[in-house]
């Protein structure tokens, strides 16, 4: 497996390091893995041999960085280093089984409280399950050939990807703040226009779920929210099952925690599929643009009544992908102001 990580130091400024076990290797002369990747379509040859070939004789010790008892700051292992607004972040859901069932039951939920409940015949499944169903029946076509079209999303540009430590916000307009354990698809789109994954990453992508449960329409604006990636950047990942485990840890000790799955074998739609539904529109395919695509999750605790609270710890961590995904909840509790568009 090789994989990436982008730091910051006060003084040394910014650089892009190989994992070597429990060490970081440094790169010279590369201070992004997005430099890395332009050099690598540039000089046609595969990301990691592109890394090793610019790989320094100096090296930092894992560990005390990740655990962030280092001048050394992890960095989202992947952005637009100098436009974060040509970092387009999105995503699709209703990928995974049991993320899908929690779906159900929060938008039968919404729809019990509803006024005219006594009016209609309550359906037998939500539209979230139906498009869910949707992806096991056409989710998965032959190679090179369309499938179904999944759910999408937006979730905001660059300015809103936090990395490893850095906490989510639960700002005061939210109602809530919910972890959602992922594998995102990272982006680049080259001088013709053709995407290239450079790699993929593990992922909290960050939802208010009480937001969404008050109506199913309130799912575009319950996504605009802050996310978290990395910390490491995975150049050869193995997506075909892909194990993990999500927790949250209140004041040191662990109040939910579920074992968790990703990868093709365990969602209803291909990453082919999913790949050209985002990147068949124009707009998507702008040359230098970044792309950030979360893949869905499995579980999240709110489907297990967890209501996480200010300074929550929210731990992700899926085999093969390197050292976990730690972010802190920030709940802020100011009033929420009031914003207007002032003339010219």
């Amino acid at each position: 497996m090789a994989s990436l990580v982008q730091l910051r130091h006060p003084t040394q400024g910014r650089r892009t390091g190989l994992v070597e076990g429990e060490r970081l290797r440094l790169l010279l002369g590369v201070a992004s893995a997005y430099q890395l990747a332009q050099a690598a379509l540039s000089e046609r040859c595969s990301l990691a041999d592109c890394a090793v070939a610019r790989a320094d004789a100096e090296t930092l010790d894992y560990d005390p960085i990740h655990r962030g008892e280092s001048e050394w700051r992890l960095l989202p292992p992947f952005d637009h280093p100098e436009e974060p607004a040509r970092c387009l972040v999105t995503g699709t859901g209703l990928t995974h089984k049991k993320s899908a069932q929690s779906r159900q039951a929060m938008h039968e939920a919404a729809a019990a409280r509803g006024p005219v409940k006594a009016a209609i015949e309550q359906p037998p499944l939500t539209d979230s399950m139906r498009m869910y169903q949707w992806g096991l029946e056409g989710g998965r076509p032959a190679a090179g050939t369309i499938g179904v079209a999944p759910e999408w999303f937006y979730k905001g540009c660059g300015t809103v990807v936090r990395a490893h430590l850095e906490p989510l916000e639960v700002p005061p307009f939210a109602r809530d703040g919910g972890e959602e354990a992922e594998i995102a698809g990272v982006y680049l789109i080259d001088l013709r226009g053709t995407p290239r994954r450079v790699g993929l990453v593990q992922a909290n992508e960050f939802s208010d779920h009480q937001t969404e449960q008050l109506n199913y329409l309130y799912l575009a604006p319950s996504k605009l929210r802050t996310c978290a990636i990395g910390p490491e950047l995975i150049l050869d990942a193995d997506f075909r099952n892909v194990r993990g485990i999500a927790r949250i840890v209140r004041n040191g000790k662990t109040i939910w925690s579920r074992e968790i799955a990703s990868g093709e074998e365990n969602m209803s739609h291909t990453v082919a599929n999913l790949e050209h539904h985002h990147f068949k529109y124009p707009a998507h395919r702008r040359p230098g643009d970044a792309h950030i695509h979360f893949f869905g999750a499995d579980a999240f605790s709110f489907g297990d009544g967890i209501q996480l609270a200010d300074g929550d710890a929210m731990e992700i961590e899926f085999a093969g992908f390197g050292k976990s995904l730690v972010n802190p909840v920030t709940i802020d509790r100011a009033p929420e102001k009031w914003f207007s568009a002032a003339g010219i």
